[in-house]
């Protein structure tokens, strides 16, 4: 997959909507999502914005036949689709995924028009980390269960705690997509839906998750999750070089580094995830690739400091 931003941003409360969707129906709100901020176009409630089938195919490893097939289903689909989410009184509202669509049969693309709810959820946000959960696309294009996709928006907003609340299994069932009679039975329930979303979240995503029962008496009535990171691969250091103390100063330094090794710095898509909360999604830096890379790597020059999560000079191993 070529090196872009790739970053899905969704305020937390869209992201715990309850919500029914399929797989293809998920990845083509993630592209609608990523192609928003990559094309600078914004997401609108009176504009259309363009999903192709072939970027659908690249970006998802599958065949051009397959993202036309995908669009197509997803015209009637998509549209009648509903979500509830909560207000900020905790009242439920009830909302549709979109006003408008429409396939164009022989481009391979497809018009979406989303609703209010949708675009207040996704495009404006304000800057305020703890509000919103983004994770890069990356991390989700190998899932092949659109419950591993679910599990995984609904955990990645808890990495920095590493533990969840209890998820209550009601409302939990609903946020994973399910039906009142699908998979009622609670060992069919953790076969068929949550071991097999964990699985594949430990085996092909940047996460390592386990869950543990929550009961009252006997009955299991939800589930908490821990939520780690999996380590990050070492920079392998020259054989005349020493290791870098990463608890001294010298960790933030670009001495020695060019514009283009730090333009290389600002599109790892580590870096992007990790300092995306610099920058508001409505100015340049984060409306376009370019943007972002001349205003990081000015950043990277004038303060170095506020990059600490890492050394910086691991970001160049990618």
């Amino acid at each position: 997959m070529k090196p872009k931003t790739n970053l899905v941003v969704k305020t937390n409360q869209l992201n715990q909507a309850l919500q029914t969707l399929s797989l293809a129906e998920v990845r083509i709100i993630q592209l609608a999502i990523v192609d928003a901020r990559e094309t600078a176009t914004g997401l609108s409630t009176d504009k259309p914005l363009r999903i192709d089938a072939t970027r659908y195919a690249e970006i998802f490893e599958t065949t051009r036949q397959n993202g036309y097939k995908r669009m197509k289903e997803a015209e009637e689909t998509l549209f009648n689709r509903r979500f509830t989410y909560l207000d900020d009184n905790g009242k439920p509202i009830k909302s549709r995924w979109l006003q408008q669509v429409q396939y164009h049969d022989g481009e391979g693309a497809i018009d979406l028009v989303f609703t209010l709810a949708v675009v207040e959820g996704i495009s404006r946000i304000n800057g305020l980390e703890q509000f919103f959960t983004s994770y890069l696309l990356e991390q989700t294009t190998q899932f092949d269960s659109v419950y591993s996709v679910r599990l995984y928006e609904l955990l990645t907003q808890w990495r920095t705690a590493k533990k969840t609340p209890c998820f209550e299994i009601g409302v939990f069932r609903e946020q994973m997509g399910l039906g009142v009679n699908e998979y009622k039975r609670m060992n069919d329930f953790k076969k068929r839906v949550l071991d097999l979303a964990t699985d594949e979240i430990n085996k092909k995503s940047d996460l390592k998750v386990k869950y543990e029962n929550v009961k009252k008496g006997r009955k299991i009535v939800g589930f908490t999750f821990t939520v780690h990171e999996k380590p990050k691969a070492k920079v392998k250091a020259d054989a005349d070089s020493k290791l870098r103390d990463v608890d001294t100063a010298d960790m933030f330094t670009v001495d020695g580094l060019n514009d283009k090794q730090l333009g290389r710095i600002a599109r790892n898509p580590a870096f992007m995830a990790e300092y995306n909360h610099l920058v508001s999604p409505t100015s340049p830096a984060g409306q376009s690739q370019q943007g972002w890379e001349f205003e990081m790597i000015n950043r990277l020059k004038k303060d170095p400091k506020q990059f600490d999560k890492r050394p910086i000079r691991d970001y160049l191993d990618y």
